[in-house]
């Protein structure tokens, strides 16, 4: 149901693949790096507090590498791949990958490397 109050203090944040403006650009910390030292652009649409934590959302573009990530105890994040391929590699050798209309979960206090194949352009959402 539409509500004519709230509709100008609730905003939409619609992603896409080409997001407007100029992203924040940045490389993985060289300790971390496995392969390469690739480009990451981010356009990090939402940064909102919710109760104790924090919420980002937006679109991130990288080039393919390799390198070593761990979410914080409370840190979570859902992705969604909009372009190109990538893998999540967990603490014991296992891994998933992800292509276009995939999403994948990291939960808190996950230890691994993130991979990505080809050019990649997802949209995520973490919240710690």
């Amino acid at each position: 149901m539409h509500n004519p109050d709230m509709s100008t203090t609730i905003r939409l944040k619609k992603l896409t693949v080409q997001p407007s403006g100029e992203p924040s650009t940045d490389h993985p910390r060289p300790e971390r790096l496995i392969r390469g030292n690739p480009l990451r652009e981010t356009w990090n649409l939402v940064d909102e507090s919710i109760g104790a934590g924090q919420v980002y959302c937006g679109v991130w573009r990288c080039e393919p590498g390799h390198w070593r990530i761990a979410m914080g105890p409370t840190e979570r994040e859902l992705f969604t791949v909009l372009a190109g391929r990538c893998r999540v590699h967990d603490a014991l050798g296992g891994f998933e990958e992800i292509g276009p209309g995939e999403g994948l979960y990291i939960p808190p206090g996950f230890e691994g490397a993130f991979e990505v194949l080809e050019a990649l352009t997802k949209t995520y959402m973490i919240c710690e």
